[in-house]
């Protein structure tokens, strides 16, 4: 399976606007694999919940397709995205993001967040293996939609915007 960055080989605005996205990323998934290792049942799920709250939208501001930059496009441009968003079948681009959209999407990684409840109840070697697979389910999920972020930009031929981050 092909990487984002593969994905986005040969255009020089989807490759920054991933990389920028890769940044983010990892630090969220490294905070995931740290609530994943503490034994409180619930808090991962919670922290993962909150973690892609902020990390989706962010995700999609870097390729341009957050509600807001959406309204600001033509209505013939913002036509052709919302095509591709229904071509790509994502429910997390071009919305605000809630609740019920993030459980429906999580419904991909399921069973990994599965596996690493059950995993805290072993000790020690369990909560590593919770915090693995806490991170790459994060990893998961944010490259599987930053590829679809990619699939949406070139189907609608959107310009990706040139963001410069302070963080």
């Amino acid at each position: 399976m092909p990487s984002a960055r593969s994905t986005a080989s040969s255009d020089a605005a989807l490759e920054a606007a991933v990389k920028r996205s890769r940044k983010l990323l990892n630090k969220r998934a490294l905070v995931a694999a740290a609530a994943s290792a503490v034994p409180v049942p619930g808090l991962d799920w919670a922290v993962d919940a909150a973690l892609l709250s902020k990390l989706i939208p962010e995700i999609n501001r870097e390729f341009g397709l957050t509600p807001a930059q959406l309204d600001k496009l033509d209505p013939k441009k913002r036509d052709q995205v919302q095509k591709a968003v229904a071509m790509v079948g994502s429910v997390l681009i071009g919305k605000f993001i809630s609740r019920d959209l993030l459980i429906k999407a999580a419904t991909k990684i399921g069973v990994r967040l599965t596996t690493k409840q059950v995993a805290k109840f072993v000790p020690l070697a369990g909560q590593i293996v919770s915090a693995l697979v806490g991170y790459a389910a994060i990893r998961y999920f944010g490259e599987e939609h930053m590829k679809d972020c990619i699939r949406v930009a070139r189907q609608a031929e959107l310009d990706v915007p040139r963001l410069a981050h302070s963080r």
